[in-house]
Order: structure tokens, then C-alpha cells, then sequence
């Protein structure tokens, strides 16, 4: 197995979100699952994506975080299909990934990877008594909700989308992990993802992500969520079919990145840049 490290959503080295990448070989099979999640937790990253071909143009990918195994994960995504278009491994093109999401429609670009999410859902909308507690578990006054509500929406995995009215809003939110990990444990999501409506040109929406039942305290990039944002802001008249739009993650963080996605009815990409940063040698492989 070749292991990697890579800056996703992001084309400067040391931004973005990291993700591990393990490609198998043609001839190894996914390791054990407890074998898995320790090397995700050994890498110390909030996800990495296990990589077999399974056909021509077709890749099986599983994904752990240091504490469990998820259904789809988007930055690892992004990064995976960059080591291996950066490695040669593929050339540009039109890919599957084959996820416990489903199958996915992958587009490899000279600079982008582009990824289809899986259908997207509104899962319910959070009502006024319960986005209160939420608003307190991240610091932030209830006022903050303005005209657009929390919701939960899935394109893969589930999110709690909160909004707040601005950038200070968004900047000086602190974080309860226990009471938002038990938020999202009820609302069977990943975690919460907070968000402000763009105020400067070309920025769609400023994002944070916490998601501390996945063992994640806080997320510089998150495909799958800015998915869910997508079709949610679509939902309510933010946003329009066939435009591209464009979400910043993790400049608090000191890891800014860029995250873009288009949505054409039911169909919701999400593209962004990737940079390995590390290669690894695994010492007494399996």
C-alpha cells in the first residue's frame, strides 16, 4: 500500500483540509476495519479514504475517521483522485467512486476534481424550542437564525445547517462539544455546520464545521456539507441552478480553503484542488 497526505480544497501547501490516502495495490484486498481506523488515527487527520480499483475507471473507496468508518467523506475524495491523477496513476477524465453512499460520478481535471454527491435530502426542519439549544451549545445568540432556519440535510452524511447573521457571529463561536455532540447524536448527524451568507464578491456563504461525535473538533473543508448548504440555500431562493458558488472553510483555522459546487436539479457536484504534501512508508506492513 502507498500512503499519502494531502491539502485538499485548496492549491497552497499546508491549507486546506489534510486527508490521508491509502492506495491498495492490484493485488491487496481492504485491510481490516480495526486495521483501518488505526491507521486513520495514527495519521491524525479528520478522514482518510482507502483506495481499490475494482474495474476500468471504477474505484472502490472506504473512509474512517480515528474513530469509525463513514459513508463518504468529500475532501478525501478530492484528495484521493489527486494522488492519483498527480501519481499518474490515472489521466483525465470521467471516474466512478464506489462508496457506501453509492456510486459517484467523478470528473478529473488539469486542476479540479469534481464529485457528484449522493441525492440529496431534507431530512427535517429544526424546530424554534430546539434551534435555541443549538444556538447555545456553539455560543451564539438565537437572533442570529435572521431569516433562514437550522435544517438538517443529507448528501451523504447528515448536517445540522445553523445559520448566523455575519462573520463576527460565525468567528467568536465557542464550541460545548458534549451538548453538540448530543445534538447531533439526536438528530443522527455528523455534526453541525455553521454558516453566514457571502458580503464580499464571488463568496457564496463563510463556513465552520464541528463535528465532535466524529471525534473532529473542528473542520478546515467539508465537501459533503457544503453540498447539503447547497441544495438547503437552493431551497430557499439563496442560489440558483447552474451557477458556481463558492464557500470559505477554515480561515479561522489558519487554514483557509475553497470549496465550489453547481446544482442542477436533484444533481449537486462538488469541486475543489488538491496538493499531496507527504508521501509515507508503512514499517512492518501488514
Amino acid at each position: 500500500m502507498r500512503i499519502y497526505i494531502v491539502d485538499a480544497f485548496t492549491d497552497k501547501q499546508f491549507r486546506g483540509n489534510q486527508a490521508g490516502v491509502v492506495i491498495l495495490g492490484e493485488n491487496e484486498d481492504f485491510p481490516e476495519e480495526t486495521f483501518m481506523k488505526e491507521l486513520a488515527a495514527e495519521l491524525k487527520h479528520s478522514e482518510t479514504a482507502y483506495v481499490k480499483s475494482t474495474g476500468e475507471h471504477v474505484f472502490s473507496i472506504r473512509y474512517f475517521t480515528p474513530e469509525t468508518e463513514v459513508e463518504l467523506c468529500g475532501h478525501a475524495t478530492i484528495s484521493a483522485f489527486t494522488v492519483m491523477r498527480d501519481t499518474n496513476d490515472i489521466g483525465l477524465g470521467e471516474y466512478i467512486a464506489d462508496t457506501l453512499a453509492g456510486k459517484l460520478n467523478i470528473t478529473v481535471e488539469s486542476q479540479l476534481i469534481w464529485m457528484d454527491m449522493a441525492k440529496p435530502r431534507h431530512i427535517c426542519d429544526i424546530p424554534a424550542g430546539e434551534a435555541e439549544n443549538l444556538y447555545d451549545a456553539c455560543g451564539s445568540g438565537f437572533q442570529d437564525a435572521l431569516l433562514l432556519k437550522p435544517a438538517v440535510v443529507n448528501t451523504g452524511l447528515s448536517d445540522i445547517l445553523l445559520p448566523v447573521a455575519d462573520l463576527k457571529s460565525l468567528s467568536s463561536a465557542e464550541i460545548d462539544d458534549k451538548k453538540v455532540g448530543m445534538l447531533s447524536q439526536k438528530y443522527q448527524a455528523a455534526g453541525i455546520h455553521m454558516f453566514c451568507l457571502g458580503r464580499t464578491e464571488g463568496v457564496t456563504a463563510c463556513c465552520r464545521n464541528f463535528a465532535p461525535l466524529l471525534g473532529i473538533p473542528e473542520e478546515p473543508a467539508t465537501g459533503t456539507s457544503n453540498g447539503a448548504l447547497t441544495y438547503y440555500l437552493r431551497q430557499n431562493g439563496v442560489i440558483c441552478d447552474g451557477a458556481v458558488n463558492t464557500f470559505l472553510q477554515g480561515q479561522f483555522m489558519g487554514r483557509e480553503s475553497r470549496i465550489f459546487t453547481k446544482i442542477e436539479g436533484e444533481r449537486i457536484r462538488v469541486g475543489g484542488s488538491g496538493r499531496i504534501s507527504l508521501e509515507c512508508n508503512l514499517y512492518h506492513p501488514i
